[in-house]
């Protein structure tokens, strides 16, 4: 998995703009804003890849840590934001003492983590009594015939697309199928329960294509 994701490294960012129709920048933003982060918090952000999803909560005046597995990832990401603090890490097991954070967050990385419940379990491990989960992921459009019409885009359109823009065109299929066979809003609220958070919602973006949960410990 790790060498999938250091393969797609340098044109990750650009691929995924293309991809998502300019929907990733409307998205990062809807996370930022669910975050809601406070100068001088710290906060996590998993499966960051590049830092472009950790580069907000720095400006915004908090101390994030972008952590992820792909070491092409975080040299990519060590380039383009040297002022970040990049660490590498395994979702299942993270290399955090215990109440490090005030936030965790993670986009677009929990479907693929080997155990999802794990991996969100150890998040709340390391974030603070109170303090907040954010999670970013694709669901399951509500509105029956335009999830007909996402599906064919992703199984058809999006490897067809990737294969002319990106280094590693079936790194596409496989996340075409991971999104695919991802439980819906209600079934992952219902895991981030089970992991040892609280309180859970969440809110659909661009017709439920993508959804963000919103937890506390």
């Amino acid at each position: 998995m790790a060498a999938m994701f250091d393969a797609v490294a340098k044109k990750y960012d650009f691929t995924n703009d293309v991809l998502s129709l300019g929907q990733t920048r409307v998205w990062r933003k809807a996370v930022v804003a669910a975050v809601a982060p406070l100068t001088g918090e710290d906060i996590l952000d998993l499966a960051a890849g590049t830092g472009t999803s950790t580069q907000p909560f720095y400006l915004a005046g908090a101390n994030p840590t972008a952590c992820d597995f792909s070491t092409g990832m975080l040299q990519v990401g060590r380039e383009q934001y040297p002022h970040l603090n990049f660490v590498q890490g395994d979702a299942m097991k993270l290399p955090f003492a215990d109440n490090s954070f005030d936030a965790a967050t993670i986009s677009f990385g929990l479907r693929n983590v080997q155990d999802p419940t794990k991996a969100l379990a150890e998040m709340a491990r390391v974030t603070r009594p109170g303090g907040r989960l954010v999670v970013c992921e694709f669901s399951h459009p509500t509105w029956v015939p335009f999830r007909t019409l996402y599906l064919e885009y992703l199984m058809k359109a999006l490897p067809s697309v990737a294969t002319k823009i990106s280094s590693n065109p079936d790194a596409y299929v496989y996340l075409a199928e991971s999104i695919r066979a991802w439980p819906n809003q209600v079934a992952l609220s219902k895991m981030i329960l089970a992991s040892g958070w609280q309180t859970c919602e969440y809110r659909d973006l661009t017709g439920g294509i993508v959804a963000i949960h919103r937890a506390t410990k």
